[in-house]
């Protein structure tokens, strides 16, 4: 399974973002893929925002991000999505989305990432 994400790339700040996530190679249904978020700041580490389960769209998000994103997930197309509001500069970061709960498991399968930058 491969994973692409897009995005806008910059964004001004308290602007929402809305990012996507392409999945090839592989039914998201079939192979029941929890799928998730998580992000790299700059000279920080990987940060997660969230996963939604392969049945029933239930989501779980870090308290750091539960109040501003939203993950949801179309299977017809296998496509995921983030959107995330009121962004502040440091919410600059690459976004990555990737199979599993917290894409950081050994067999999570993540994408190459998009760049986000917040700035007026």
């Amino acid at each position: 399974v491969q994973l692409q994400e897009s995005g806008p790339g910059l964004v001004k700040p308290s602007q929402t973002l809305s990012l996507t996530c392409t999945v090839s190679g592989g039914s998201i249904t079939t192979n029941s893929y929890w799928l998730a978020w998580i992000r790299q700041p700059p000279g920080k580490g990987l940060e997660w925002i969230g996963y939604i389960s392969y049945t029933r769209g239930i989501t779980v998000y870090s308290s750091s991000f539960e109040s501003r994103a939203s993950i949801f997930r179309d299977d017809d197309s296998s496509m995921l999505f983030l959107q995330m509001n009121d962004l502040k500069p440091e919410d600059t970061a690459i976004y990555y989305c990737s199979t599993g709960r917290t894409g950081l498991a050994p067999d999570d399968v993540r994408g190459r990432g998009s760049q986000v930058t917040v700035s007026s």
